[in-house]
């Protein structure tokens, strides 16, 4: 599964990119895992959700009673989508420090992670550098937003070659 990630906020260009992104990948039929939570990591879902590839959506949260849209409920009737969490008893919002816990918890499920957007020297950021340092991979796109994951190794995906590279992942 690739993970998906990105910062709450992040520059209008990288989120178009990434809009394409996520559709070649939906396309491609690539497995995607998140905790689909920031603004653009929930617009991600939704584009996901058109497609017919596995999902699997970690929330920072207790996932008892937890209520599901008609989207969500289609997508685990067919069998593509799945919703883990490794919290009990945790209240419905999610802190800071549950919500790293959970990237945690995505990232050791991830083979890779694809981060839209880290913002430089926030958490998504030392995130990127600790699933980095248990050598798996992370890639971004070049943009001088990225500018610091890129320094410390996130691999640089080409815009124009989107549709090949989601094509990558397909095993």
């Amino acid at each position: 599964m690739l993970g998906l990630f990105c910062s709450v906020k992040c520059p209008g260009d990288l989120i178009l990119m990434t809009y394409d992104l996520v559709r070649a990948l939906r396309d491609a039929g690539v497995p995607v895992i998140s905790g689909f939570h920031t603004p653009i990591e929930k617009d991600c879902l939704d584009l996901l959700l058109r497609g017919s590839q596995p999902i699997v959506i970690c929330p920072a949260r207790d996932i008892r009673n937890m209520r599901l849209g008609k989207d969500l409920k289609t997508g685990i009737g067919e069998g593509r989508l799945l919703i883990l969490s490794p919290f009990e008893g945790t209240g419905r919002r999610p802190t800071a420090q549950i919500a790293e816990r959970r990237n945690q918890f995505v990232g050791a499920l991830a083979a890779a992670a694809f981060l839209a957007y880290a913002d430089p020297g926030g958490k998504t950021e030392a995130f990127a550098k600790d699933f980095m340092e248990v050598g798996k991979p992370i890639y971004t796109f070049q943009s001088q937003y990225n500018k610091s994951i890129l320094d410390i190794g996130a691999k640089p995906v080409d815009t124009k070659l989107l549709a090949r590279w989601a094509d990558s992942w397909k095993k």
